[in-house]
């Protein structure tokens, strides 16, 4: 009697599931930062990841000895896929560069997904973990640099090129704290 957990195709549908849910454990943190692309964008981009790498891992077999097949190549076009979608999420607004955070976390997630899919289950929870605790704790303490960053700097102004020194109250040197 065949056990059902070694079949190859629930072996598959298994991988697809684990790569969705460290997908969306990614993701959440991401909604909880109020970012675009969330949980729902985190398990499909690892879920696609880890299918194609399936995919490639069944074609392989398929086909070993039969024609020259390099899964790798699959794997090259994933990250050139991800790097595409993650140019979409990276913009400028008001001088200030969004999205890279965004974009770098799905990039990882789609390695988390090529994890998977070849049967690194300890390495993929591993990064999952790395990636959640970049998110929180990396976040938590750049919120505190910025903190002490904006306490601290102030800027020196001389003088007021643009401006008619009778329009403006105190033309001398102060010091003005940044916000």
């Amino acid at each position: 009697m065949e056990v059902l957990f070694a079949h190859p195709t629930v072996v598959m549908v298994a991988k697809l599931v684990l790569a969705a849910l460290l997908g969306m454990s990614i993701g959440i943190e991401r909604v909880s930062a109020r970012k675009d692309a969330g949980s729902r964008t985190y398990a499909l981009v690892a879920m696609g990841a880890c299918l194609f790498v399936v995919m490639s891992l069944s074609v392989t077999a398929l086909y070993l000895g039969l024609v020259n097949f390099d899964p790798m190549r699959i794997s090259a076009a994933i990250i050139q896929g991800i790097g595409f979608i993650g140019a979409g999420v990276i913009f400028v607004r008001e001088q200030a560069l969004q999205g890279l955070t965004t974009a770098a976390g799905l990039w990882v997630a789609a390695g988390v997904g090529m994890a998977v899919g070849f049967g690194l289950y300890t390495l993929a929870v591993a990064v999952t973990i790395l990636t959640l605790l970049v998110f929180t704790v990396m976040w938590f303490l750049e919120e505190k640099v910025r903190a002490f960053a904006d306490k601290h700097q102030t800027v020196r102004i001389t003088e007021t090129p643009d401006l008619d020194h009778d329009s403006v109250p105190d033309a001398e040197e102060r010091d003005v704290p940044l916000r």
